[in-house]
């Protein structure tokens, strides 16, 4: 056996004798359940509490079976024994795998209850912030049964909202606010000004999606500058221009480049000599390729929507609108002049932080997903968390029939509108999880001409999205969603009030049809999982066609030679093999992906941690004064008469100002370096060996020049007993701050996304 191999086979050993231990308790748990509950409520909350000695629960068993008959108290739910075993896998560290409609949302504020009996503060960080909400007001009976609170943070939250809601014991929360809260925390002059309290734990829901899927996503704050980038006469020469003629597109749909005769057009109606001269390079040319890309790669209704005269962009891994997002770098001013929209402020970006880095700095992480078993590897590799797998309650009544494929686009589309309507004629309803939003619409259209009445969930109506999702199981119900839109909302049969439960039942459930396999199989999994809820009956389906992306990309360069009968459907198992393998490649692909750039950003995430301890010194003590002071002791002896709360302040704006710049300037700098350093493999170089050698060198200097720039500016700049007059010296703070994310996984896409034909795919 190689080592490899016994690696695996311990760590497999090591979960199974987990999930045996942790059922003993439950089972201990459960025997206690009877004596227990003649106990008035004062005196089972103050027993949970006694079984918590330094931070630690000194009996599991007891300490489960009293958070069981609080929630049977406060809410009316009785957890089943799996969710009991869930509970006690959280408060181990693990990432649970629980079935869709298993319970995950009792059990993550049972295990977050738990946490804060022990002295924790904990982050339950959800999908977005409708659960954020709805779960928060929903457990809040159970959490506040133990004298502990509960609070919602989510986008509409002012800041003295948040700021309360941080001090609570349990904090429901979607990522991206926790996110973007620290990095407008990380732009503070005082600590008064603080928003965030830091938390001990993190429990994520849908931990696969975050965690992995969208761990690598950059959450940025960019700040305004007055200049607009003149985008219009750039954006209407390019439009004129023609794929293969004057641009080309690579392989995979990634970059766009100009060809010498594209350039020659460009420069021709700029009138400009050379777009490569250093009077060009870095500035007409980059708006060029900006709207360049703006025009061949970025799909109205696919990758953004226009809505309310703006551009929306669209969230690729949930199919709906990304809430405050922005494309960087003058993207999403090309975008905006491309559809004739006023083109927005320009701006810089003050920090960012990627998922991942976020999430990494919480001292203990956990989460639920229905999909965990597939991101093993990458749940152990990149955050060293184990995945435990609950049984379910009842068991998967669902059939998951074998794909059918089809040897075109055109086929598959025919073939998926024909099945919907079968279906549909039979009364069972109908989920079809599509990949974006123009597909979602055109399948919608079709299946209206053919008289069936259409739910569409999209980015364009996601305010609606629990309503829906929430109907998709009443009987002859036929709902269109893209991606995964809906998670964290049950799919019960027969509608919300499972009126005509056992009618749709009967039918044999809900019937999940997806028009594409995803990039992964965990993604395919996920919608499927929306069908069989607890015990019910249900079926799932995938249409595939070898013109489908996950095919041409998982399968470039490899000729198949298939025999489709009439209605173009291929019934062979070797093409069914190839479908799978061309699946395995991509998630190959995303893990490779995942991997590099985990290395590209491990480096500014150390560096991060530096500068946030330079920071806090800074914030917490005088040692913005003391340094200046050493420096400029004659500047210091000039304002000796002003107050020494005033003078500590207006040393550490200066000093925290000018930290803050050379840092927002690091990023930047660091930012072009990535976009180019492909060209060192040329000079047979390791690009991210030189990347890290170039950020060292950089970073090495960053506080020196800041301290410099920050001498500098107190011999200057007048302080008073107001403080330092930056803005009137020019060191202007931006006027207004934004926040935005940007994908950083260029296989995100997927399944019918196509540049051309993309209105009439099932026509």
């Amino acid at each position: 056996m190689g080592a490899f191999d016994w690696f695996w086979k311990a760590m497999g050993a090591t979960s199974e004798r987990n999930t045996k231990k942790s059922k003993g308790i439950v089972d201990a748990a459960h025997a206690q359940l009877e004596s227990l509950e003649e106990l008035e409520n004062h005196e089972l909350s103050t027993r949970a509490r006694a079984l918590v000695k330094d931070g630690e629960i000194t009996d599991k068993a007891e300490f489960l079976a009293l958070l069981s008959i609080a929630s049977s108290r406060t809410l009316g739910m009785t957890p089943f024994n799996v969710q009991n075993q869930a509970v006690l896998r959280l408060l181990e560290g693990d990432v649970i795998q629980m079935a869709t409609g298993e319970g995950k949302t009792l059990v993550g504020a049972m295990a977050a209850t738990g946490f804060a009996l022990t002295g924790k503060r904990v982050h339950l960080i959800t999908v977005n912030n409708y659960l954020a909400e709805r779960d928060a007001e929903w457990m809040r009976p159970l959490v506040e049964f133990f004298g502990l609170s509960v609070a919602p943070v989510t986008e509409k939250s002012t800041r003295d909202q948040r700021v309360v809601a941080y001090q609570s014991d349990v904090i429901y929360a979607p990522v991206t606010e926790i996110g973007f809260d620290h990095l407008r925390d990380n732009q503070i002059t005082n600590r008064s000004q603080t928003v965030q309290v830091p938390a001990d734990v993190a429990i994520v829901d849908e931990a696969d999606s975050v965690l992995v899927d969208e761990a690598l996503v950059p959450l940025v704050l960019a700040g305004s500058e007055s200049a607009v980038q003149s985008t219009g006469m750039i954006t209407d020469v390019v439009a004129h221009l023609e794929e293969t003629e004057h641009y080309t597109i690579d392989a995979e749909g990634r970059n766009v480049f100009l060809t010498d005769e594209g350039a020659r057009i460009v420069e021709k109606r700029l009138r400009i000599d050379s777009l490569y001269s250093d009077e060009h390079i870095g500035s007409t040319l980059v708006r060029v390729n900006l709207a360049l890309h703006a025009k061949a790669l970025l799909l109205r209704d696919v990758h953004y929507i226009v809505s309310d005269g703006k551009v929306a962009l669209v969230d690729g891994s949930r199919g709906r609108v990304a809430e405050l997002q922005r494309w960087p770098d003058g993207l999403q001013a090309a975008v905006e002049a491309k559809e004739g929209l006023e083109v927005s402020e320009g701006g810089r970006i003050l920090d960012s932080i990627t998922l991942q880095a976020l999430m990494r700095r919480y001292p203990m992480v956990c989460g639920m997903t229905g999909t965990a078993v597939e991101a093993t590897d990458q749940l152990r590799q990149f955050y060293d968390l184990h995945v435990s797998v609950i049984d379910r309650a009842k068991e998967l009544k669902r059939f998951d029939e074998a794909d059918r494929i089809y040897a075109t686009m055109e086929d598959k589309n025919h073939a998926i509108v024909e099945e919907i309507a079968h279906i549909h004629e039979t009364g069972q309803p109908v989920l079809v999880g599509t990949h974006d939003v123009a597909e979602s619409e055109a399948l919608a259209e079709v299946l209206e001409e053919r008289g069936i009445n259409v739910n569409v969930l999209n980015a364009k109506n996601d305010a609606e999205e629990a309503r829906i999702i929430a109907e998709a199981g009443d009987l002859g119900r036929v709902t269109v969603s893209t991606q995964m839109a809906g998670r964290g909302t049950d799919i019960r049969l027969g509608g919300a009030d499972e009126a005509d439960h056992d009618q749709v039942a009967e039918l044999g459930g809900l019937a999940v049809i997806g028009t594409a396999r995803h990039r992964t199989s965990r993604l395919d999994n996920q919608l499927r999982g929306r069908a069989g809820r607890q015990g019910d009956p249900g079926l799932s389906l995938f249409f595939v066609s070898l013109d489908d992306d996950i095919v041409t990309s998982g399968g470039a360069d490899t000729e198949l030679t298939v025999n489709p009968d009439a209605t173009g459907r291929v019934d062979s198992k070797r093409v069914k093999d190839f479908v799978e393998h061309c699946q395995r490649v991509t998630e190959g692909q995303l893990l490779e992906i995942h991997s590099q750039t985990w290395k590209y950003n491990q480096l500014l995430a150390d560096q991060r941690d530096i500068l946030d301890q330079r920071r806090a010194r800074l914030l917490d003590s005088d040692q913005a004064l003391q340094e200046l002071s050493q420096r400029a002791p004659e500047r210091t002896a000039a304002l000796e008469g002003l107050d020494d709360d005033v003078l500590t302040q207006a040393a550490r704006d200066i000093m925290l100002f000018h930290l803050d710049a050379e840092w927002s300037e690091h990023l930047a700098m660091m930012d072009d370096v990535r976009e180019s350093i492909h060209l060192r493999a040329i000079a047979r170089e390791t690009p991210i060996d030189e990347f890290h050698r170039i950020a060292v060198r950089e970073f090495k200097d960053l506080a020196q020049r800041a301290v410099d720039q920050a001498v500098e500016t107190y011999q200057r700049v007048e302080i008073d007993s107001q403080g330092a007059h930056l803005e009137d010296a020019g060191w202007k703070r931006p006027s207004a701050t934004w926040t935005y994310m940007v994908s950083d996984n260029p296989l995100a896409g997927g399944g019918n996304s196509v540049v051309s034909g993309i209105a009439n795919m099932f026509r």
